[in-house]
């Protein structure tokens, strides 16, 4: 089953679209927004499955649908965690400072709770206010729960995972050395995170999803560039059913709870990287600095994942990098 949700208010409204991403139909009278949706999966879950069989079928006609007209599938969510779970992204972005990696990282998450309060749309603008500010992507696979309990196990977890999707965690580099100086976390440099037009359940998924991993190449492309496709499934040294025990240890977590990867990246890969600042690392390492720049205003950047068959899964994040305006005082 395949969710999204279209433009219309804060919170968008709820659809069920095609496995191929061409039709929609509305699910507002089954819930009226994903949010009340995960608030009542197991009531509404069989309903919607229904909905979106008879779309696949052809016994109900859908509409057409246009990415640009979704917002993100969750536009509002109570609880982001982002984690860092390919840990050897971080031990080559250490390296290339000349940085140590501790020990404890092999075997403790590393993950921070981000902005929730409004996710964007696959085709919605990154806005940044100055270049200088390092813009970045940052592409990562994430999940979506309904309610879990406080300290529940990694076993227990794999059952409250319901949907999954991809994102783009923008990042502002330059502004982050100041804020971990600062030693009380990402602000300023974590901006508006936006995510692929749908999220899905787990069993579009087949066997490349096997209850805790995807195992499948995420694209990253910067102005028709191919920047890396690494394996979701390579290298994640914490999977989702470890990050979201982690997040659960001293509290329960509300349905709507979206868990990020954190850049995927395999190591030593021929396939590329998920951001500029690992393909950065990378320069500096062989050559003593980095070349290749961070985003620019009228950049574009673009990032897919695809089933074996070739067919996009989750529908494209296709974005322009834009200047905001300052508001007059």
């Amino acid at each position: 089953m395949k969710l999204a949700s279209l433009k219309q208010g804060r919170d968008g409204k709820l659809a069920v679209v095609s496995k191929d991403l061409s039709k929609y139909l509305s699910a507002e009278h089954i819930a009226p927004t994903m949010q009340a949706a995960l608030d009542n999966w197991a009531d509404v879950e069989a309903d919607l499955k229904a909905l979106y069989d008879a779309l696949q079928s052809g016994r109900l006609t859908g509409e057409d649908f246009d990415p640009a007209k979704c917002d993100a599938p969750l536009p509002r969510s109570y609880h982001w965690v982002d984690g860092s779970a390919y840990v050897t992204h971080v031990e080559l972005v250490r390296k290339a400072r000349g940085a140590d990696l501790p020990p404890s990282f092999w075997s403790d998450p590393l993950v921070y709770m981000g902005a929730s309060d409004a996710f964007i749309g696959p085709r919605d603008d990154v806005l940044a206010g100055s270049e200088d500010w390092g813009i970045d992507f940052e592409a990562e696979v994430a999940v979506i729960t309904d309610d879990v309990p406080a300290g529940v196990s990694r076993k227990g977890a794999k059952k409250h995972i319901k949907l999954l999707s991809i994102l783009n965690d923008v990042s502002l580099r330059n502004l982050i050395p100041s804020e971990l100086a600062k030693q009380f976390g990402f602000y300023q440099s974590k901006p508006q995170t936006a995510f692929a037009p749908v999220f899905v359940t787990p069993d579009e998924l087949g066997d490349a999803w096997d209850g805790c991993k995807l195992h499948l190449p995420l694209h990253a492309i910067l102005n028709g560039q191919k920047v890396g496709a690494p394996n979701a499934g390579i290298d994640m040294t914490f999977d989702f059913c470890d990050l979201i025990a982690h997040a659960a240890k001293t509290r329960s977590l509300m349905a709507g709870t979206v868990v990020g990867s954190g850049t995927v990246s395999n190591k030593g890969s021929k396939d590329g990287s998920c951001c500029l600042a690992e393909v950065r690392c990378l320069e500096t390492l062989t050559d003593g600095k980095p070349k290749t720049p961070f985003m620019s205003f009228g950049d574009r950047v673009e990032i897919d994942m695809f089933d074996k068959d070739g067919n996009s899964i989750f529908g494209r994040i296709n974005q322009r990098v834009v200047k905001f305006e300052t508001p007059a005082d």
